[in-house]
């Protein structure tokens, strides 16, 4: 190519390396979308699915699957927790854990009851009485909501009045605060129409959703192909006065 300059090995080398990474990080971020999309599609699959016993996936739940299950037992109804963290911020209320108790187990677990719209106001919203005795219940057996960074320390601890509010769900400070080892899961209860609490149980991907993955992949592909074309512009021969007519 005659309107081309040899280029230095450091600067093929530079392009080259800076290309690769680029491409690199743009094949990531479609692996991740397609990783996110997959998850939504086991979730939909699994809130449609036939509830299983929940003693068969209680303490080894399947790592590819969400598992919809169906437990008996009984909730420990003086033990209430209130989830009161930034994504309830808008709608001024907080999500409703409370521990039960498996009919013949010794471990407890953490049921989500759902969202309890607030008043618009700094007050806990009252908490309607709990069923006593054995209950039957039915919902999806999942990962607890993230922890993120905590800050302060243990407020579980600090908290000598009930219900205690958190602003993020760390099972292990539960278990101590129970004083009873917990469940690896939270079983997310199905949608009542007759139940106060709204059952919105999603897989928040709304931060970086598998859309905005493939927006950075498109980027960083941009990203390799803007490093060719600066090598190639920046080494283009000038033109000589001899080439034009």
């Amino acid at each position: 190519m005659k309107w081309l300059r040899r280029p230095s090995w450091f600067a093929l080398l530079l392009t080259a390396v800076g290309a690769l990474l680029f491409m690199r990080l743009g094949v990531w971020q479609l692996h991740r979308a397609d990783e996110k999309e997959q998850i939504l599609r086991r979730y939909a699959a699994a809130e449609t699915a036939l509830p299983s016993d929940f003693a068969a996936v209680a303490a080894m739940p399947p790592v590819d699957a969400f598992a919809r299950v169906k437990v008996q037992g009984a909730y420990v109804v003086d033990r209430v927790y209130l989830l009161d963290n930034p994504r309830h911020d808008q709608r001024g209320g907080v999500e409703v854990y409370v521990p039960f108790r498996p009919q013949g187990a010794s471990q407890l677990l953490m049921v989500d009851l759902g969202f309890l719209p607030g008043n618009g106001t700094d007050q806990a919203p009252q908490i309607p009485p709990l069923p006593e005795g054995t209950q039957a219940l039915q919902g999806l057996y999942l990962p607890p909501p993230g922890v993120g960074f905590q800050m302060g320390g243990n407020a579980l601890a600090q908290q000598s009045r009930w219900p205690k509010t958190t602003i993020y769900l760390d099972l292990p400070q539960l278990a101590a605060d129970l004083g009873s080892p917990l469940y690896p899961r939270v079983l997310a209860l199905d949608e009542d129409p007759a139940a106060v609490y709204v059952r919105e149980h999603t897989i928040d991907f709304s931060a970086m959703p598998p859309a905005r993955h493939r927006a950075y992949a498109f980027q960083w592909f941009t990203f390799a192909a803007v490093a060719v074309v600066i090598l190639l512009v920046s080494h283009r021969r000038p033109r000589n006065k001899s080439d034009h007519p």
